[in-house]
């Protein structure tokens, strides 16, 4: 594929998400850029919701990191059903009853002002980095085919990413992602179903065919019993469950496209239908990851250093130009969620919890619209430098590193969102943020020395659960009785 033509793929996407702005942002409001005026439909939040979840971490890590960890990985998608039935049923029904526009408004009012803004500061850490490590992967591919060939830097080409993105949740904010999203997600989903069928027919193989060979090959293993390895089966399943509540549970990015909802009943057919349809979409995408892999194989195909490059290298460099364009397609619509959902959420829970712009009373709606457009702009800046350095210092495969932050920035969330709800204490506000602090701070020295400390064992994604356990001890060393 020419550089032009994949120019050309992404220009023409891009508009198609620029048109669907135009219908959906006239005549926004505040509140619709924030919850939607509560009018989504559920199965349409569902759906988009799909897309926002896999992002481009899942289009291009998951299917590399077969290689190494086979279908372990489907262990930890097999948690993430339990932990979207505990959102469903105990989070939900607490966030709609107190009718919520950012989730940490509950802690304000659970245990305090420190605690309040601990939680909210946790999430625009998280959503920070966790954004631009799914962005990095989609905007170093565009550099390395496209740009690259008109000596294009890096940092430009973020700059024209961010700014897409930026122009096009501006004014409809999350009114404007719930369609957007559907849109991204039919094409993602396509993509990975159509390179399966191109690799299938290179090979001469049948769908069926294919997974007996990668069953041959090794490649379908899925428990580890090993319970020392950072793959073993139980920690898979319970990391995955404790992933989901706080990544979606306790994350404002995914509960204000819930929160959009007409009400709690919607909210819930959305979070049980699209939790069963995850497991699916996880599974082909594990699925691809065994063809390639083979694929790679069958034509004695160099595997490139870095698993995320393994995916693009086969679609644009040896399965034809249809193939190559439908991984380009699909990776920017795997791309686009992660940016446009990232930088919505950042910018409701800043104006929210830190700005207080709603409870403004003698503030007029136009003046904090403006203010709201000046945190859009900031949070996009600040994601294009954190892209940047990401590049810098990236060393391997970014869903792993996705999820070893997320132990450490969403752990204090977790610790706290259950102690509120599964205890009747209340807690010396004023020290909540050093217990927050001090949990991660923990888990890093026990992480870098688990082998040495406990006989060889070796932490993989339950340092998110060993996370919340310290900061739950450290809240209950600092509470008294309500």
């Amino acid at each position: 594929m020419s550089p032009k033509t994949i120019l050309f793929a992404f220009f023409a996407y891009t508009a198609l998400l620029f048109f669907i702005t135009w219908l959906t942002a006239r005549k926004s409001t505040n509140r619709g850029f924030y919850i939607g005026n509560k009018a989504s439909p559920w199965f349409v939040v569902s759906y988009g919701m799909i897309g926002a979840s896999l992002s481009g971490v899942t289009f291009m890590s998951v299917p590399g990191w077969v290689g190494d960890t086979q279908f372990s990985y489907f262990l930890v998608v097999a948690g993430y059903l339990f932990g979207y039935a505990l959102i469903a049923t105990i989070l939900l029904p607490l966030y709609y009853r107190l009718n919520l526009t950012s989730i940490y408004s509950y802690l304000e009012s659970r245990f305090g002002f420190w605690s309040y803004k601990t939680g909210a500061f946790y999430f625009l850490l998280s959503r920070v980095i966790g954004a631009s490590f799914r962005m990095f992967l989609v905007v170093n591919v565009l550099q390395v085919f496209v740009f690259d060939a008109w000596n294009i830097p890096f940092g430009l080409t973020v700059l024209i990413f961010i700014v897409l993105i930026l122009l096009y949740t501006f004014k409809g904010g999350i009114k404007t992602i719930i369609w957007t999203d559907t849109v991204q997600t039919t094409f993602m989903l396509l993509a990975v179903i159509l390179s399966i069928y191109i690799i299938s027919r290179n090979m001469d193989l049948s769908l069926s065919g294919l997974y007996h060979r990668a069953m041959d090959n090794g490649l379908t293993r899925m428990f580890n019993t090993d319970w020392s390895d950072r793959r073993f089966f139980l920690k898979q399943f319970f990391s995955g469950m404790f992933i989901t509540i706080v990544m979606t549970g306790l994350d404002q990015e995914m509960m204000q496209k819930n929160l959009s909802c007409r009400n709690l009943k919607d909210a819930q057919k959305n979070m049980f239908t699209f939790s069963g349809v995850l497991v699916f979409v996880n599974f082909i995408f594990l699925f691809l990851g065994a063809t390639l892999f083979m694929f790679a194989e069958f034509k004695g195909i160099r595997l490139p250093g870095r698993s995320d490059d393994l995916f693009p290298l086969i679609a644009i460099n040896y399965l034809g130009p249809v193939a190559g364009l439908v991984f380009i397609i699909g990776l920017i619509s795997a791309a686009y969620p992660s940016a446009d959902g990232a930088l919505t959420s950042l910018t409701t829970s800043f104006c929210i919890d830190f700005l207080g712009l709603p409870k403004k009373e003698n503030m007029d709606e136009k003046k904090k619209e403006r203010i709201r457009y000046l945190v859009h702009v900031t949070f996009a800046m600040l994601l294009l430098g954190v892209i940047i350095l990401f590049r810098a210092i990236n060393d391997r495969a970014v869903i792993d590193k996705l999820f070893t932050v997320a132990g450490y920035t969403y752990g204090p969330l977790l610790g706290l969102y259950t102690f509120g709800l599964f205890t009747r204490k209340q807690v010396r506000d004023k020290l909540v943020p050093v217990i927050a602090i001090i949990s991660p701070c923990i888990c890093y020295l026990l992480s870098n020395y688990s082998v040495l400390i406990f006989g060889g064992y070796k932490f993989g994604f339950e340092l998110l659960i060993l996370n919340g356990f310290i900061t739950f001890a450290g809240l209950l060393l600092v509470s008294r009785k309500n």
